[in-house]
């Protein structure tokens, strides 16, 4: 049956992203390359049939991508997977690419995004808050965290509410290079 997940790095204290909104931390992590070719990343995209992304996310690899000058490298990452991009202002979009721009409740994006998707999973690709909004809606099934071998003492939390443990089941444990890569089972939330 298909998930929807929330597929991300984070560092051993519990941040995405650094003060700045920037993953370079996370390249310097993996710069050994130990982790580039134990990096499950492949195996799992190719289980994903849409994904959906906040606007500071897609800011970031907008930008560090150069993707408007170079569109073909979403291709590259993403294929044609079809992408939904949070977001309360209008942002740029890539040529080519199958984007759609929302805001709002993640309830009916998330039935668009299953209809999309087919018999394949969900990525949310982050930030937090707004795979929260997906877990806050019932709509988060999967946590996959590669815990990375930094702490960045601040930054854009992994998860920016409370959840608890009779929420979350340990589902997976596995340690490709230095990164440890934890997966959970996410319940229903209370009530």
């Amino acid at each position: 049956m298909p998930k929807t997940q929330f597929y991300t790095a984070t560092s051993i204290d519990g941040f995405i992203a650094d003060a700045d909104n920037s993953l370079d931390w996370l390249f310097e992590a993996d710069q050994a390359g130990e982790h580039e070719a134990a990096n499950p990343f492949a195996a799992f995209f190719a289980d994903v049939g849409a994904f959906a992304m906040g606007a500071t996310t897609y800011e970031w690899v907008l930008e560090h991508d150069a993707l408007l000058d170079q569109p073909l490298k979403w291709a590259d990452y993403y294929g044609d997977t079809p992408a939904w991009v949070f977001s309360h202002r209008s942002l740029a979009s890539i040529p080519g690419a199958d984007l759609t721009f929302v805001q709002g409740d993640v309830r009916p994006v998330h039935a668009a995004m299953a209809e999309a998707a087919k018999d394949k999973n969900i990525w949310i690709v982050g930030g937090g808050e707004l795979a929260g909004a997906f877990a806050d809606a019932g709509l988060l099934d999967e946590l996959i965290l590669g815990v990375a071998p930094v702490t960045l003492g601040a930054g854009a939390p992994l998860l920016p509410r409370r959840m608890t443990a009779p929420r979350l089941t340990l589902t997976g444990l596995e340690r490709k290079g230095e990164f440890a890569y934890l997966t959970y089972r996410v319940g229903p939330p209370p009530g």
